[in-house]
């Protein structure tokens, strides 16, 4: 099931980088294109090592090839909640559990970047619980957050970004 589920978190990548061609690199970008299982082991350990208390969020870039990024998000509570305006978010949960809320609309939203806006939390939505093992997808323009967060998650993260010539 582990190899199943990682080919095809693999097949949606390359599929992805296919769809559109990759923008010029910059420095902080330089191509990732293979990472070992100990790889994956060892930024988990750096992320638990970077993690300072009340920080909710600690992220390691796993595959990089631009404008794509896969990171490692090791969460050890709940953050604010997110839209990504040119971005769909596929999730792989390598463990832990919790809720995450998609839909609905951001309380006290505000712009965090060009792309991007936050929130303390979801009025509505629909909420869905998620554990180890699971795969998510957020569609671009679309409002999620993790409500609850059971002890630490850390999951496998890869923004999608929307196809050249597709509407804006």
């Amino acid at each position: 099931m582990r190899a199943f589920a990682m080919a095809l978190v693999l097949t949606l990548i390359a599929s992805a980088i296919v769809v559109q061609q990759p923008a010029a690199q910059t420095p902080d970008q330089t191509p990732k294109t293979f990472t070992t299982a100990a790889d994956v082991q060892a930024l988990l350990a750096k992320a638990k090592s970077d993690h300072k208390e009340g920080q909710t969020n600690v992220l390691e870039p796993i595959l990089v090839l631009a404008p794509y990024r896969a990171n490692l998000e090791y969460r050890t509570g709940v953050g604010p909640g997110a839209v990504h305006e040119r971005e769909a978010e596929l999730m792989y949960v390598i463990d832990g559990s919790g809720t995450i809320v998609i839909g609905g609309k951001l309380v006290e939203e505000k712009r965090t970047n060009a792309e991007n806006l936050s929130g303390t939390s979801i009025e509505g939505g629909t909420s869905r619980k998620f554990s180890k093992g699971d795969f998510l997808i957020v569609p671009e323009n679309t409002p999620h957050w993790f409500s609850a967060i059971d002890g630490t998650l850390v999951l496998m993260t890869f923004h999608v970004p929307r196809t050249v010539g597709s509407p804006h």
